[in-house]
Formats: C-alpha cells, structure tokens, sequence
C-alpha cells in the first residue's frame, strides 16, 4: 500500500467528518469543504498551516508523538483511530518499520493453545489474526463457522465468507453492521501491518470483487473489537444472540481470542446446547466414515469435522453480498 495515500486520505476523511461547532469554531460563510479547514486544524493542533499540509498530503515520517496527539485531539480521534494514526506515521518512518506478522500458513497452535481451546464446552472459543483467519477452535466454534469452513480456500477467512458467500447474509441477520465492523478491523490491520502480503492480497480480492466491501474500505474507519453483543442464524439451531470477548494473546502478537457465550435460562443457551449436540454427533459421524474407508483406496473421509462439504443444499444466492 502506498504509506503517504493511507495518511492522505484517512487525515482528510477525519477532517471532513469534524464541524466547526464541535471545536467551538464559528461555522462562517462560503465553506468549500465538508467539515474542518486545514487551517483550522493547525490552528487547533498548535502547528503551521504549512507543517500540516505537509502531513495532510503524507509527510508523516518526521511527526513527533506530542504532534500526533494534537492533531489527533483536534480532530476528534477517537483511541482506535488515534492508534491508526500512529501506526500509519510508523509504517511511513523509514527506520522504525512495525515487524511482520506471522504468516497464516505457517503457523499452528501449540497443543496447550489446542487443549485450552477444546476444555471450552459451553460456547465457540477460536484464534483469529487481523487479517480474519480461523487460526484454531474448539469444536464448537468449528461447527457454528461450518459454512466458513466449507468454503473453498485455508485456512478459512471470516471476511472472505462475510462479503463473498451469500449465505452470510442469513447467518448476520444485522449483517450491514458486521460489514461495517469487518473492514474497520481489515483497515486497522493494514495500518499495523502495512507489509503483509497476505493481507494486502485479500483486501484486494474483496475489493475487486465486492462493491460493499470496496465502499466500506474507502470510508478509511477503524477500530478496537473487544467485547460486546451479536445476533446469529445458524442454518441448524435457528437465532441466537451472544455475547463476545476478544482477548489479545499476550505470546502471540497480533492474534485474538475469542469467546462467544449465551446468557444462561435462554432460548440462546438451549439452542447452543442443541448446536454442541448436533456437532458431536457430527464428529461420531465422520469417525465412523474415516474408520470404513478401505485402507487400500487411499481414500479419504466423504466430510471433515466441520461440517461436510457444500452441495445441493447450500442456501440460493440473494442480492447480497
């Protein structure tokens, strides 16, 4: 990506969004742009019109973090976008490159990563990176990401399956909100990590295949997805809302673990308890296939444990994504 275009335009896309009120400005007459004038943010930010031009149009390497905080202050940044502000003014310096993440293909879980993630039983517990890699999961969360999993590619991509597969769109019953919240977390990844291939390769396939996702990342949002509440329908079990905390592994820089978990005495829980039932008898299910398979017909099982392969049964596409 081109480091002085991502300052450019997430710098003007946050001006833009700032009103003279907000910052206690008089709003004035023949305004020929939405939102703040460069002047005024320099003039908020404690720094000449020209300094902030020159950052404004890229010119960043050279920023100190006390300027970076004024501009962030005066333009309203909220702690994701600040921290994108920075991680762009990093990825611009020429000496302090932020490292590179761990490739998805060649990592793997450690098996006490595996074994902690399977000793959850009440909800989905799974690793994600930012580029949106199912990375590992207990069975559960395999089993409520089936259709995630049976889509062509590995490892499996949440983004991907929001913005390509159309049965996304059943599975997110608020599923604008989702897409919103998918690219916000792809954009503030590609501003920590602004040299990852693999991340750079996915945004552009979303982006040249998907005009939602292409209107979505050009807003230049951002943001921290830590905890809260989604709704879901899962094609076996029906609607289920859940709550959700992410947490950042500590020895693993740059992945995420995530639970979900439903209220318990809901409609929520007892339809998660039916989702672990069905995916255990999945699991028996594909065991007992692996054992028939003739040894001499290097065959493999007909399904994995995630859930089988996509057939005639696969929901009929919509308008959407």
């Amino acid at each position: 990506m081109d480091d002085r275009a991502q300052v450019r335009e997430f710098l003007m896309s946050r001006r833009a969004r700032v009103t003279p009120d907000q910052v206690g400005l008089p709003p004035g007459t023949n305004r020929r742009v939405d939102g703040l004038r460069r002047s005024e943010v320099a003039t908020l930010a404690g720094v000449s019109v020209e300094y902030y031009t020159r950052l404004e149009r890229g010119a960043i390497d050279g920023a100190s973090p006390e300027v970076l905080d004024s501009i962030a202050r005066a333009l309203l940044l909220g702690d994701a976008e600040r921290a994108h502000l920075f991680d762009l003014a990093q990825a611009a310096s020429p000496v302090a490159r932020p490292p590179r993440r761990r490739s998805a293909r060649r990592w793997t879980p450690h098996r006490g990563l595996q074994w902690a993630l399977d000793a959850v039983t009440a909800g989905p517990a799974f690793v994600r990176n930012g580029r949106m890699d199912l990375l590992a999961a207990n069975p559960l969360a395999q089993a409520f990401y089936q259709q995630v999993y049976d889509m062509p590619g590995r490892p499996p991509n949440i983004a991907r399956y929001i913005f390509l597969d159309q049965r996304a769109l059943d599975f997110h019953p608020e599923w604008d909100a989702v897409a919103d919240v998918t690219v916000a977390i792809l954009r503030t990844e590609a501003g920590r990590d602004p040299r990852n291939k693999e991340l750079h390769d996915l945004i552009g396939e979303l982006s040249t295949r998907s005009e939602e996702f292409r209107r979505r990342w050009g807003a230049h949002d951002v943001r921290h997805h830590g905890s809260g509440a989604k709704r879901f329908r899962h094609p076996v079990v029906g609607e289920m809302t859940l709550a959700y905390e992410g947490l950042e592994m500590a020895a693993e820089p740059g992945l995420t673990l995530t639970i979900y978990a439903a209220e318990p005495a809901t409609p929520s829980a007892e339809r998660m308890q039916l989702l672990a039932s069905w995916a255990a008898s999945e699991q028996g299910d594909d065991e007992q296939a692996g054992q028939s398979a003739a040894p001499e017909s290097g065959g493999t099982p007909r399904r994995d444990q995630r859930g089988g392969d996509r057939g005639d049964d696969a929901p009929t596409p919509r308008s959407r994504p």
